[in-house]
């Protein structure tokens, strides 16, 4: 299997701080400007997986650019260049504590409480009569508070304000700002083939300024179906095939993990890594339409400080 970026180490020029994500490691350097690895490392119920995923970073680098690229126009965001597959720069932001989640499909999280019984999702009522994998009549913003460490934390946008978590005016551009990338998102996910079932998105304050952060539509941030088939899948009952991280979720939760208490991670075979590896590669090629161009993995980390290195003397 190839090598894959499962911790990173690096001194770039004017450096002052480093933080390890679950997936990316986020270098700030003097002049306010971010230097973003994304490594191959997977998470699921907040927990690192034990092995990381050959070309994963490079994926989710490569398409959160084109989304970001593709949503200037909607909302200003913090990239600058990508000198690197595997590695975004741009601006530092203060990050507003609060991921805005939105759903176009009862999926995933959402699918799982509403078994549970409950019609209520974030201070959003859900209609009665739904069955997993249904459309929405309107897509639904159920916001997360952001955590330090372990889980984030559903929240209504009525606890937000009231506990002026966010200030009213930046909370509602943020929902504007929400509502409109996902139309964009759903459109060119639609040109593909294409349903963009659920995101989210993270947004920082620069200058005083709303700007969009982070990631955006890609297969750890978001979760995409096939639109072909979608509809008599739904009358039969059967599963949607779709392109996301929820099949890594739904093995671990085959395996008795969902990050509680007493639950042990299980092992996962080199199979089941080379298995994410494709879907990621296959949600690259299905959503660019372009050919995946795997980057030379012989020394990592010595083309990441090269790369960087070269970019940042150009700035």
């Amino acid at each position: 299997m190839s090598n894959a970026i499962i911790k990173t180490d690096f001194e770039f020029p004017s450096q002052t701080n480093v933080y390890k994500g679950k997936v990316r490691d986020v270098y700030t350097l003097g002049n306010g400007i971010l230097v973003m690895v994304a490594s191959d490392r997977i998470s699921a119920f907040d927990h690192i997986l034990p092995k990381g995923i050959p070309h994963k970073g490079q994926v989710l680098n490569q398409v959160a650019t084109l989304f970001l690229d593709a949503t200037r126009d909607i909302v200003p965001n913090w990239l600058i260049g990508t000198p690197d597959p595997s590695v975004a720069i741009g601006y530092a932001c203060e990050p507003v504590r609060v991921e805005m989640v939105i759903r176009g499909y009862l999926a995933g999280h959402s699918a799982r409480e509403y078994k549970l019984g409950k019609r209520m999702l974030c201070g959003v009522a859900l209609p009665e009569g739904m069955k997993e994998n249904d459309k929405f009549p309107e897509p639904i913003i159920t916001p997360a508070s952001k955590a330090e460490e372990g889980h984030d934390e559903d929240i209504s946008r009525e606890d937000i304000l009231a506990n002026d978590i966010v200030p009213e005016a930046i909370y509602l551009l943020m929902e504007k700002y929400t509502r409109a990338l996902f139309q964009r998102g759903t459109e060119m996910a639609a040109e593909r083939g294409l349903i963009l079932v659920d995101t989210k998105y993270e947004f920082g304050i620069r200058n005083g300024e709303v700007i969009l952060i982070d990631e955006i539509h890609t297969p750890d941030s978001s979760r995409f179906f096939y639109a072909d088939g979608y509809q008599e899948r739904q009358d039969k009952n059967e599963p949607q095939k779709q392109l996301s991280k929820e099949f890594v979720r739904q093995w671990l939760i085959e395996n008795d993990f969902q990050g509680l208490d007493g639950q042990t991670m299980p092992v996962m075979p080199d199979e089941f890594v080379q298995t994410v590896t494709d879907r990621y590669i296959e949600l690259y090629e299905v959503i660019t339409g372009k050919k995946f161009q795997s980057a030379d993995t012989s020394n990592i980390e010595e083309r990441i400080q090269h790369n960087v290195e070269a970019f940042l003397k150009t700035m």
